[in-house]
């Protein structure tokens, strides 16, 4: 039985779980309603008469198709540069006993601190120095350099879970070091991958700042920048355009965490190959 302290702090619990709930919840009703209401506005409200006029009018190459094909050749360009950088920096770091690991790591941690605002003048004076204004592989790599110091840094964690016994038993077999990485480390630590890759592309995906100042040609920004074509002079907004592209500016990103999520579930095989 509960005290009456007890119940109370329930109850007090309780209710600032449903605040956070409706806090969280009116943004997402908004999106939707207003998606298919013509005339919506800021508030949140039934719309007179449901219609896709707004995504009709927002499903096209200048607003849709290219921008979020060019979100998604930089976000996977970015995720899989860094997956692949982090893995390799990360090995040495798991797998040595050095006096440089702990400082290494935490320069990486300082990495993760630097805001990218910060950053953007000498990095946009280096672009202009090197030619690399307006160019998408450009903005790929300066979004997986930020993007690494985390990447590595989570990718360690996740490396230190695969026992070394299994890449000693390897190595007795006359396997090297690369082939211990790219065939028993990297297969078991696939769900901490996916962690890792979807974490890097969801932050590209919503990068507004770095393609804003590094891509100047409409054709080659993401949607996260093409976004302010909603937004019209002297503070008109497509309201109802502007829920509807944000839904579509969802989905990617829902289907990415659908399909990778299948790898999410693989402690059983690192318990598996421990106990075999």
């Amino acid at each position: 039985m509960t005290s009456p302290s007890q119940r109370v702090l329930r109850a007090t619990s309780n209710g600032v779980l449903l605040l956070v709930l409706v806090a969280f919840a009116l943004p997402l009703v908004w999106l939707l309603l207003a998606s298919v209401d013509t005339s919506a506005t800021l508030s949140v409200k039934w719309p007179e008469a449901f219609t896709l006029d707004n995504f009709t009018t927002v499903l096209t190459p200048d607003l849709a198709f290219v921008p979020l094909a060019n979100s998604l050749v930089i976000s996977l360009g970015c995720a899989l540069l860094t997956v692949a950088a982090a893995v390799l920096a990360a090995y040495p770091l798991s797998r040595y006993r050095m006096r440089i690991n702990k400082p290494f790591l935490y320069g990486v941690l300082f990495g993760t601190c630097l805001p990218v605002t910060a950053m953007m003048v000498p990095v946009y004076s280096l672009f202009v120095w090197l030619n690399l204004i307006d160019s998408v592989p450009g903005t790929i790599l300066f979004l997986a350099a930020s993007s690494l110091p985390m990447a590595i840094y989570m990718a360690k964690n996740f490396m230190d879970s695969v026992p070394i016994t299994l890449e000693e038993a390897a190595w007795v077999d006359g396997a090297s070091m690369l082939k211990t990485l790219t065939t028993i480390v990297i297969p078991l630590m696939r769900p901490g991958l996916a962690v890792v890759f979807i974490f890097v592309f969801i932050g590209a995906w919503g990068n507004f700042f770095v393609p804003f100042v590094l891509l100047l040609s409409p054709d080659r920004q993401p949607a996260a920048v093409t976004i302010f074509s909603f937004f019209g002079q002297y503070g008109s907004v497509a309201y109802g355009q502007l829920a509807a592209f944000s839904l579509l500016y969802s989905v990617p990103v829902l289907a990415l965490y659908v399909l990778v999520s299948r790898s999410l579930g693989g402690a059983s095989a690192l318990a598996g190959a421990v106990k075999g």
